[in-house]
């Protein structure tokens, strides 16, 4: 078998009958089905790894200083890396940014082509969202390839581990340059060359397959190759496959290009030379829509692998002008997009953009080049663990840490230390830290399938640090990944569940927190009433965004009016309400803070009013209370938590005498505030 050259010119595929367009469309649909799901694969596995960095960090926010001289655990970008810790930290988070952006192109790219993107693929997790496609006997890269059929990476695990040799050879068999890959597999017999780089079209493909019938790709560049080769046949009645897909009132969502007056909070494009989304204008003319396509797979291609693949040879026309390092960030834009700021709430240089710039004129497989020369320097938590270290308050603290004017209402540097190292004792915790990562992970993938079928949905940024929040403490306690084979469980129909600590609303006397199938950590992800966790407290009409810090969480579009959870819907906003919804007692999801279950550290960054509900009847439906409450700068969440449930339980069950809250669990002692 000659394997196929990424690159060649490939002779185009003209006057098709049109008796195999069906057959052309389902093919094309599930090529892209597969570049989502091959992109998302990514995004938990470099995530983990890139946490499994020793180090710790701070929650600092503009004009607040209530954390100031506080560390938490784990580790994040810096601005100038002092150690080869937070060399490789930086490194690695600027690929996992721009897995992110894949994936925001390859989503775009599939609604443009009429599929609807599936980011809870059966390849990837299963009905519990657990993630089956990483573990110690795993060697298979999702459509790509077996790596037990190449020589170089024959003995490498698809897993989820420490940054080490296997991780990194892992994430360089990933984002090969295609001619390194062809290579490889030319070393193969002929039967095992057989199993990879498909000619277009696939042979025997039928109308009725789907993804799970696609044959390996080899590279991903293949993978995106095959993709340009099928929207580029062109048929007998003139019309291209491209033509007959295309999708003008696609939902095109966009979290790195927003920009402009009705987004303060992200005002500039990060990637002002490169196109995320395609535009109503843009399928006025089937060149430019089909070109905007191409240029989206070529920058995909271009930043993993290298620009050799060059896919914008597909493009119809005239090639635009050149334009100098087109897929690249603008670090000036990530400066204001991103701001950094002090203990003391003073802005200072941006840590996202200089560890997503620094290596910016690398390829994703250079920087793992790179990573691996630093290797040998670096402490994981594994290896600090192994070492016989334990949590100290001096981790928890910088030199701007002053006790005495340090807040008195949250854990001190020692309580938490201490917490963390009681955690560690407790070997069925590693099960509840790991099922909080999946839970915190699903908070992504769950609400990225709503957010590419309705155009109002928010991106669930809250999410994506909450998740590494998540992952990062269960490497901090326990040395090593969390399991992400576990899932979360089923919802239980009809049951009212509660937030936090102690807040059950059926009048039970027990302190138990919030069940395992609700933990979250966005807004967007909390999926019904009394589920609303943390600080960053909403309008009660709906709305806003999760983020004190206001991170890259664009306030694209409000929340859509009639949110809703099974029978639970959401009334339709007040224009200029000023009341907020309280912690653990939100009328309905999408309603109510971030977090859950709530940090013993978490404090409000604002101030107002919340409006309180009990809920009522077998369908607990949100009927509100006359008397609200007052929230201040700086106060504790849970205990205005549970001041709220104190009165809901007061119109509830009259009877039943709700105590002084309970001390927090060591759980909620150690999670850090959320950002």
């Amino acid at each position: 078998m000659e394997i196929p050259v990424l690159g060649a010119r490939m002779a185009p595929i003209c006057d098709r009958s049109l008796n195999e367009l069906e057959s052309d469309k389902s093919a094309a649909r599930a090529i892209i089905q597969a570049a989502v799901s091959v992109e998302l694969f990514t995004i938990p596995l470099y995530m983990t790894t890139m946490y499994s960095i020793q180090g710790t960090h701070q929650i600092n926010s503009k004009g607040q200083d209530y954390y100031r001289g506080r560390q938490w655990p784990g580790a994040a970008p810096v601005a100038k890396a002092s150690n080869d810790n937070e060399r490789a930290f930086n490194i690695i988070f600027s690929v996992f940014i721009q897995e992110m952006l894949h994936l925001q192109m390859a989503g775009n790219l599939a609604t443009a082509m009429g599929v609807k993107p599936d980011f809870t693929p059966p390849a990837l997790v299963d009905k519990d969202l657990g993630w089956i496609c990483y573990g110690p006997q795993q060697s298979v890269l999702p459509h790509i390839i077996n790596l037990r059929d190449t020589d170089t990476y024959r003995n490498v695990q698809v897993n989820l581990e420490a940054l080490n040799e296997n991780q990194i050879a892992l994430f360089r068999a990933i984002e090969q340059p295609e001619g390194a890959a062809r290579a490889e597999l030319s070393k193969q017999p002929p039967q095992v060359q057989a199993r990879y780089f498909p000619q277009v079209p696939f042979a025997g493909w039928k109308p009725t397959m789907g993804v799970q019938d696609l044959p390996m790709f080899g590279t991903i560049g293949w993978m995106y190759e095959c993709l340009a080769q099928y929207i580029s046949i062109e048929y007998t009645d003139g019309k291209t496959l491209w033509d007959k897909l295309a999708a003008s009132d696609s939902v095109q969502q966009d979290l790195f290009n927003v920009h402009g007056a009705s987004n303060p909070s992200h005002p500039m494009k990060e990637f002002p030379q490169m196109s995320t989304l395609f535009t109503r204008e843009d399928f006025t003319d089937g060149d430019r829509s089909f070109n905007k396509a191409i240029d989206m797979m070529a920058a995909i291609t271009d930043q993993g692998e290298g620009a050799e693949i060059s896919l914008r040879r597909y493009r119809r026309g005239a090639l635009l002008q050149e334009v100098k390092e087109p897929y690249r960030e603008d670090r000036t834009a990530l400066d204001v997009d991103y701001p950094s700021y002090d203990g003391a709430g003073g802005q200072v240089p941006s840590a996202d953009a200089a560890a997503r710039c620094d290596s910016s004129e690398w390829t994703h497989y250079e920087r793992f080049t790179e990573l691996y020369l630093l290797l040998s320097r670096i402490e994981t938590w594994e290896q600090w663990h192994a070492r016989g270290n334990r949590w100290t308050a001096g981790m928890l603290t910088n030199a701007e840490y002053n006790p005495a004017t340090a807040p008195k209402n949250i854990p001190a540097p020692a309580q938490v230390a201490d917490a963390l190292n009681t955690l560690r004792q407790d070997r069925t915790m590693y099960s509840v830290l790991s099922q909080v990562s999946v839970g915190a992970i699903a908070g992504i993938t769950t609400v990225l399938n709503n957010y590419w079928e309705n155009q109002k949905a928010t991106f669930p940024y809250p999410s994506m640090v909450g998740s590494g929040d998540r992952v990062s403490l269960c490497w901090a306690v326990f040395g090593k990944a969390p399991d992400l084979s576990l899932g979360v469980g089923q919802r239980e129909a009809g049951r009212l569940y509660h937030a936090c600590q102690g807040m059950s609303l059926d009048g039970s006397s027990d302190q138990t927190c919030a069940a395992i199938e609700i933990y979250h950590t966005c807004r967007g992800s909390n999926s019904c009433k009394a589920e609303g966790g943390c600080g960053f407290v909403q309008s009660d009409s709906g709305g806003g965004s999760c983020s004190a810090m206001r991170r890259a969480a664009p306030t694209m579009h409000a929340h859509a009016a009639g949110a809703s959870c099974g029978q639970c819907g959401g009334p339709s906003p007040t224009p200029g309400s000023d009341l907020y919804s309280a912690p653990s007692d939100n009328k309905c999801a999408s309603f109510g803070g971030c977090a859950v279950p709530i940090s013993a550290s978490q404090l409000f960054p604002s101030q107002g009013k919340m409006k309180l509900y009990d809920f009522v009847g077998p369908e607990h439906a949100s009927q509100p209370l006359p008397q609200t409450l007052d929230f201040a700068v700086g106060e504790v969440v849970y205990d205005k938590a549970w001041q709220a449930y104190r009165e809901v339980m007061a119109k509830r069950a009259p009877s039943v005498t709700v105590s002084d809250p309970p001390n927090p669990t060591p759980l909620r002692i150690a999670l850090p505030p959320s950002t």
